[in-house]
């Protein structure tokens, strides 16, 4: 079997950062640790949680340590004249992110021109403490493909959007780079970053990205990782182990823009992707019919549901559930319905162990490691499952399969 190898560290080991130096940010908790070290504790974590153990580990894929993240979700705080972008600190003040060392160099500019616009719009930043103002979130999401951007004003409702509508033109003509700009009203006083309502500004609807020549389309209430580099090595391990089985047709539950799936797909494949937000499912069908794939559904339903309703058993189940996991109910289908293989891609390694452990009928081929998030105790985890007969139970595995993982 052809093994990963690691992604090469693109950046320094170690990322300096002023803020975290001066105890004012502790948002990459792990920052005062090597970076050799962080891979090294997550993959010690994910093996001590994967019980029973993993027929074979796989090197884990390591990230660049800096200007890796492809957004930007900062708090808007300060005044009209002199917003503040970035965080809320412990002790309530706005604490100033535009120079965070996780973000392109690009975003820095866009982040300047942001505040003079804020201004010139008249939106006032949204005060916590007072409930009063307007602008409560700015998210800025770019893209590898074309450095095209989308950015999204969370108001706290729609009193300053003729003012906004007013002042985009000359905002659009500093950063032509924004393809995509909308509003979304949120107006519960809560830390809630979203609310039902959005409003597009701009006629293209969806920013383009691509990873391993798959077009993706990013709208602006559907998911995409925020690290593009390994979500695309995450994409093609994926579509590399899904090919080695030669299967025929697959659902991709959880489905998200489409991603895993249309990586795993070929023009022989019949996928099926199910995701509960309807502007991810319209992504995903863009997609397809770019990459002129026939035999693929894609529909905007609850993944669960949709498996419980008994339609034709797949060769390959994909799972890329949200951090809760899949859920016991689901995990209990799975074992009735009992596809071949199980393809589940993990951001949350107790619940991944949780749903493992529930599903008896399975055993662990191999999984793998993706560091999605460095700096923080958080990863991503791709495991394939194959259903037992061929391969050992798992109190057979936890004393013959497994062996220690060795790092590097």
């Amino acid at each position: 079997m052809v093994q990963c190898a690691p992604v090469p560290l693109a950046q320094p080991i170690h990322m300096h950062c002023e803020l975290f130096s001066a105890d004012r940010c502790r948002s990459c908790q792990w920052l005062d640790r090597p970076y050799h070290q962080q891979l090294a504790d997550k993959q010690a974590a994910i093996e001590q949680l994967l019980f029973p153990p993993v027929g074979q580990w796989l090197p884990p894929v390591g990230s660049a340590t800096a200007a890796f993240r492809n957004k930007a979700k900062m708090v808007v705080g300060g005044s009209v004249e002199r917003p503040i972008l970035g965080i809320t600190a412990a002790a309530g003040q706005p604490l100033d992110l535009c120079g965070c060392p996780l973000y392109p160099d690009g975003f820095a500019p866009v982040f300047s021109q942001l505040k003079s616009f804020i201004g010139r719009a008249g939106l006032t930043p949204y005060s916590v403490a007072r409930r009063r103002g307007e602008l409560k979130f700015l998210l800025l999401t770019a893209s590898d493909y074309d450095g095209g951007m989308m950015l999204r004003f969370v108001l706290r409702s729609q009193t300053k959007l003729a003012q906004l509508r007013a002042a985009l033109p000359w905002l659009q003509s500093q950063l032509p780079l924004l393809k995509v700009i909308s509003v979304n009203i949120q107006p519960v006083h809560m830390a809630i970053l979203e609310g039902e309502t959005e409003i597009i500004l701009t006629e293209q609807t969806a920013l383009e990205e691509r990873l391993n020549d798959v077009p993706l389309f990013i709208r602006p209430r559907s998911f995409f990782q925020t690290n593009p580099a390994i979500a695309a090595r995450l994409y093609a391990t994926a579509r590399q182990w899904v090919d080695e089985l030669r299967i025929g047709s697959l659902w991709d539950l959880f489905c998200g823009v489409g991603g895993f799936g249309l990586h795993c797909a070929n023009t022989d494949t019949r996928l099926t992707g199910i995701e509960i937000s309807p502007e991810a499912i319209a992504s995903a069908r863009q997609s397809a019919q770019r990459l002129g794939l026939r035999k693929v559904t894609f529909a905007a339903l609850d993944s669960t549901q949709f498996a419980l309703q008994g339609a034709d058993i797949p060769d390959l189940v994909l799972v890329n559930p949200p951090r809760r996991g899949v859920g016991r109910e689901l995990c209990d289908y799975l074992n009735q319905m009992a596809p071949p293989y199980i393809l589940y891609s993990s951001c949350q390694g107790e619940s991944l162990a949780k749903d493992l452990l529930a599903l008896p009928g399975y055993g662990i081929v191999k999984a793998q490691l993706f560091d999605m998030f460095p700096h923080t105790a958080h990863y991503e985890t791709l495991v394939l499952l194959k259903r037992l007969g061929s391969v050992a139970p798992f109190e057979t595995q936890r004393t013959v399969l497994h062996q220690p993982h060795q790092q590097g």
